[in-house]
């Protein structure tokens, strides 16, 4: 007589499944860990931002004190600005010019222009900075006669309504682009891409330098609402030049009556 063979049980042993349960434990424990730590780094990045953008608002209006009371976009270059640059097209890899122009008043610190969360590198010294080793875009219209107009901000400012997984305006070879943005509709359309301070929030977010010197957290809409229909327009582009944009953008401008939709300049 031949006996059944013996079936043996798949079934955890009592150890197996203290084993498995400590496993469980500990790995639920080290992402409670992990996750806010990685929180409280992405504020303090941004809180580390908010410090960088006011440094170069104490800067511009230090230099502008000393030249003229205009700030670098709007003063000749007889009187150590750049504006006659920005009367051609096209200017935009040129925006390290603006912070190179204020490397004394910036402290020669080429930290104070790169952003913690900016996966760039800060150069070694000014002499060899160019937009590769900048985190910031420059509003070539602002003054502080204009207290809320747009005078600078995350690099990550893009075209659109919905957040991309690029850089927008600013391209990763570091050539920039001239940017027009209608201010006047309040919708621009302008967007914070998903980089930067936009990780996580799809409705993107950035940090704006404004023409007094004062720093805002914002997110897509509330710089829609709040602050872009504030900017100043810009005036010293070159006759018919119309800086990149998204299409929709472009369509407006050129349509549009400049007392309704007025673009605020900006290069990246």
């Amino acid at each position: 007589m031949r006996l059944a063979p013996i079936c043996k049980s798949e079934a955890f042993t009592r150890i197996e499944l203290i084993v498995v349960g400590l496993v469980v434990v500990v790995a639920f424990l080290l992402l409670s860990m992990v996750l806010p730590q990685r929180r409280v780094c992405c504020k303090a990045s941004r809180i580390s931002c908010v410090g960088n953008l006011k440094q170069i608002g104490v800067a511009y209006r230090i230099w502008e004190n000393d030249h003229g009371d205009c700030y670098p976009a709007l003063q000749s270059a007889s009187k150590g600005g750049w504006s006659e640059l920005l009367t051609n097209a096209d200017q935009g890899f040129l925006c390290w010019t603006n912070y190179a122009i204020m490397a004394t008043e910036l402290g020669q610190s080429l930290k104070v222009v790169l952003c913690p969360s900016d996966g760039r590198r800060h150069a070694d010294t000014f002499t060899n900075f160019a937009d590769t080793n900048l985190s910031y875009f420059v509003g070539v219209s602002a003054d502080d006669y204009q207290p809320q107009s747009l005078l600078g901000g995350d690099r990550n400012l893009a075209p659109g309504n919905q957040p991309g997984q690029d850089y927008g305006f600013s391209p990763k070879n570091g050539l920039g682009n001239d940017v027009a943005i209608p201010i006047k509709t309040g919708d621009g359309p302008v967007c914070w891409s998903l980089k930067i301070h936009s990780a996580g929030n799809p409705d993107g977010g950035g940090n704006i330098l404004l023409g007094d010197g004062s720093v805002q957290q914002v997110t897509t809409s509330s710089f829609r609402k709040n602050w872009l229909r504030n900017a100043n327009p810009t005036t010293n582009w070159p006759s018919g030049h119309v800086p990149y944009a998204s299409e929709r953008t472009r369509q407006t401008l050129e349509r549009a009556d400049d007392a309704v939709h007025c673009p605020q300049g900006v290069i990246a």
